[in-house]
C-alpha cells in the first residue's frame, strides 16, 4: 500500500478468475461494489498498468492497482447557497458555483455540494452510502453549472446507468484562449492518465475512447467563445481535449496558462432520461463572470442569449431529444 496526496495505492494479485469489480470488492472489504464500478469508471484501477473497463475479467498473476480516494466526513465550515433549478420525488438539479467542490477530501471542511445535500435532505442522505449520498456525476471546482442529484438511491442507480449508457445530451460554454483553426469539428481522442502527473488526465493512446464536438460561437481574434457537446465522460475531457488542439481553457491552471480567476468552463445544458419516466431537460445561464468576459470580446448579443434563464422541461420522449443549441 502506498499513499499519494489524497488517495491510497492498493495493490493486489489475482489469484483466480472473475470480473474486476467482484475480485476488488472481495478483496476489500470498505470497498462495495457499487464504489468500485464508479472507480472502474473515473479510471482509478488498473490491470497491468492499463485502465480497466468495467467488464474486464482478471486472471491469475495479474497485476492490480487501485487508487482509492481517501475519504473522512468532517462538517464543513459553512455550507453553500445553491441554486435549485429543478426538484421532485427523485432528482434535484442545481446550478453549482465555481469554486464549490462537489465532496472534500481528507480532513476538508470547505463547503461542498455533498455538505448542501446532507443539510437539506438528512433523512434522504441517511440511505446512501456514506462516501457520496446522492452524487450522480460531478463537476469539477471550478467548472460552473448543471448538476443532478439523486434522492433516492433507486434513482441514483437509474440516472448513473444513463450517464454510463451515455443515454444523456451534455452540453458546455467555454472560453478558450486562441482561435480554433476550424469553426466546427470532433475531437475524437483517447484520455488517460498522465504519464508522469497523476492527477492530470492526457490524450493518449493506451487511454480511453473520448470524443468532444464543439463550435466557435464568436471570437475578437484572441479569445473564443464555444459551444461543446460531450460524448463521452472522461475526467477533465474537455480541457485536455482543448488543450491539445492548442486552445485551452481561458485560467486552467492545469492544462493552459493560468490566469486571473477561475476557468471560464460552464455546463450549460442537459437532457437525460427521469427515474420515472420520459426526459428531463435542464439549463443553467451563463454565469456573470463570463457573461462579462464575453462582453469584453464585442459579443453583446451572445452574452445576452446565454444569461436567458429557460424554465426545465419534462417530455415522454423515450429518445434522447435535443433542445439545446441548433448548431453546436
Amino acid at each position: 500500500m502506498d499513499e499519494r496526496g489524497n488517495e491510497e495505492i492498493r495493490r493486489l494479485t489475482a489469484e483466480s478468475f472473475g470480473r474486476i469489480d467482484v475480485v476488488v470488492s472481495e478483496a476489500f472489504a470498505d470497498l462495495s461494489r457499487g464504489r468500485v464500478q464508479r472507480m472502474l469508471g473515473e479510471g482509478a484501477i488498473t490491470i497491468g498498468g492499463e485502465p480497466a473497463r468495467k467488464s474486464a475479467q482478471v486472471s491469475p498473476g495479474d497485476e492490480i492497482e487501485v487508487h482509492v480516494e481517501r475519504f473522512e466526513r468532517r462538517p464543513p465550515v459553512s455550507v453553500p447557497e445553491l441554486d435549485v433549478v429543478y426538484e421532485d420525488d427523485s432528482v434535484v438539479v442545481i446550478n453549482k458555483p465555481a469554486g464549490v467542490v462537489v465532496h472534500g477530501g481528507p480532513g476538508d471542511t470547505a463547503p461542498t455540494v455533498v455538505a448542501w445535500f446532507v443539510q437539506r435532505y438528512p433523512e434522504l442522505a441517511a440511505r446512501f452510502d456514506v462516501e457520496r449520498p446522492g452524487v450522480v456525476h460531478r463537476l469539477d471546482k471550478d467548472t460552473s453549472g448543471i448538476m443532478v442529484l439523486a434522492k433516492t438511491p433507486g434513482a441514483q442507480g437509474a440516472v448513473s446507468k444513463a450517464f454510463e449508457a451515455r443515454d444523456v445530451v451534455k452540453r458546455y460554454l467555454a472560453i478558450v484562449a486562441g482561435v480554433p483553426a476550424k469553426p466546427r469539428a470532433s475531437i475524437d481522442a483517447p484520455i488517460g492518465r498522465h504519464g508522469g502527473d497523476r492527477t492530470k488526465m492526457a490524450v493518449t493512446r493506451r487511454g480511453r475512447e473520448s470524443r468532444t464536438d464543439y463550435e466557435t460561437l464568436g471570437d475578437d481574434g484572441e479569445r473564443a467563445l464555444l459551444a461543446l457537446r460531450l460524448h463521452t465522460g472522461r475526467t477533465h475531457q474537455i480541457r485536455v481535449h482543448l488543450a491539445a488542439i492548442r486552445v485551452p481553457v481561458v485560467n486552467d491552471a492545469t492544462y493552459g496558462t493560468g490566469g486571473d480567476g477561475r476557468q471560464l468552463l460552464h455546463a450549460w445544458h442537459l437532457v437525460f432520461p427521469h427515474p420515472h419516466g420520459g426526459r428531463l431537460t435542464v439549463t443553467a445561464p451563463l454565469p456573470a463572470d463570463m457573461a462579462a468576459a464575453v462582453r469584453q470580446m464585442g459579443l453583446e448579443e451572445l452574452a445576452s442569449r446565454y444569461e436567458a434563464i429557460t424554465p426545465p422541461e419534462r417530455t415522454p420522449s423515450d429518445g434522447v431529444e435535443d433542445k439545446g443549441h441548433e448548431e453546436a
